[in-house]
């Protein structure tokens, strides 16, 4: 297939999850980046367009005016990357499906529910495709764990437990911290550590575990004086079909760089997989041997063998995974039907989680219905 033409608001020079975005999309060869409005200034935008080899009658100064002028040139984009702080999520997003121009969208899905909702009616009213890139869904791992359960190899789900750990803001951030800064800002993330790691161990949960929340019970703190979001994140919850849950997700748990681990205990059966190690998925079936499954081995499922690219024994990671995102998304467009993506829906119910978790807190965590 002819590589579909790729724009991106955002990530230009300073930025960190912009390149991660870039190397991802053209990593299978389906992406060409030729257009963007890569920075809140103009002098930046056009600056970090030249570093990124794209032509200057495609950079643009504001992405309201990316999307109308893209719309309508005979060879404009295909796809947007969104890789903003989480509060423009939604207003971009709207500005390119108004166009008809699909969005592939950093999470969280928006800052605030009142943006997802508007964001959810303009991808219901568009030609485009709407993606959020809750990129560890991607790992072969991962999907080979997601297939165990579907299969029945666990037997009835009755506990999953997903930790996010990270130490990174154990202190408080200094001034030329931008990562730091924005997240730190609840109007521009809407959430500290729930919103920024304990979306993606929701959404890891419910993706392996195939199942939503419908009942949560969070105690959000701030261990940093002066800090105005939460950097620890403790949530117990309740899935569909009776399972019992916890997510933690941590920014102060110190001696963590970016620990994600998922478990899931079921009535036959266990999964245990860590992001630090991703080509290895632990499988305890009761009363015998814990087993390692890896990605070369002979119990790789062909929905993990699908998105691996390298031989056994060559580390696949962080890159891969988000790839596998990327390419999923060019399949959709291309009209290949997927249930691997995470698309609009799974983005609001993740505001919802954020949302829930925040008013829970407020309330002695009492429990709160989704």
């Amino acid at each position: 297939m002819a590589p579909l033409k790729l724009g991106m608001v955002g990530g230009g020079q300073g930025a960190f999850i912009g390149g991660v975005h870039r190397m991802a999309a053209r990593l299978d060869g389906r992406f060409d980046l030729v257009a963007g409005a890569f920075a809140s200034s103009p002098e930046r935008a056009h600056a970090s367009a030249d570093a990124l080899g794209v032509r200057s009658d495609r950079s643009y100064a504001d992405y309201r005016e990316m999307a109308v002028a893209e719309a309508a040139r005979s060879d404009g984009i295909d796809a947007v990357s969104i890789v903003t702080p989480n509060h423009l999520h939604g207003p971009i997003a709207e500005a390119f499906l108004a166009q008809d121009i699909s969005v592939i969208c950093d999470k969280p899905m928006t800052a605030t529910r009142e943006q997802a909702d508007s964001l959810v009616a303009a991808a219901k009213a568009s030609k485009g495709h709407f993606f959020l890139t809750h990129n560890y869904t991607g790992y072969p791992m991962i999907r080979q764990a997601r297939q165990m359960v579907r299969d029945g190899a666990l037997g009835d789900i009755r506990i999953v437990e997903a930790n996010y750990l990270q130490d990174w803001l154990t202190e408080a951030a200094g001034d030329d911290n931008k990562q730091a800064a924005w997240r730190s800002d609840p109007k521009q993330s809407g959430g500290g550590a729930i919103a920024d790691i304990g979306t993606h161990a929701y959404n890891l949960a419910c993706f392996v575990a195939g199942s939503r929340a419908l009942s949560l019970s969070a105690t959000l703190l701030s261990h940093v004086e002066g800090r105005t979001v939460d950097d620890d994140a403790q949530i117990a919850v309740q899935f569909e079909g009776g399972a019992r849950g916890r997510i933690w997700a941590s920014q102060v748990a110190v001696g963590n760089e970016n620990n994600l681990t998922l478990a899931i205990y079921g009535s036959k059966g266990a999964l245990r997989w860590a992001q630090e190690t991703p080509n290895v998925l632990w499988f305890s079936k009761l009363g015998d041997v814990s087993q390692m499954l890896t990605r070369g081995s002979g119990a790789l499922h062909p929905v993990a063998a699908d998105v691996t690219r390298l031989p056994p024994g060559h580390p696949e990671g962080y890159i891969e995974a988000f790839a596998t995102i990327y390419r999923e998304a060019a399949d959709v467009m291309s009209g290949i039907a997927l249930d691997t993506t995470i698309g609009v829906e799974q983005g609001l119910d993740g505001v919802r989680f954020v949302t829930a978790c925040q008013h829970s807190s407020r309330n002695a965590a009492a429990w709160i219905d989704l």
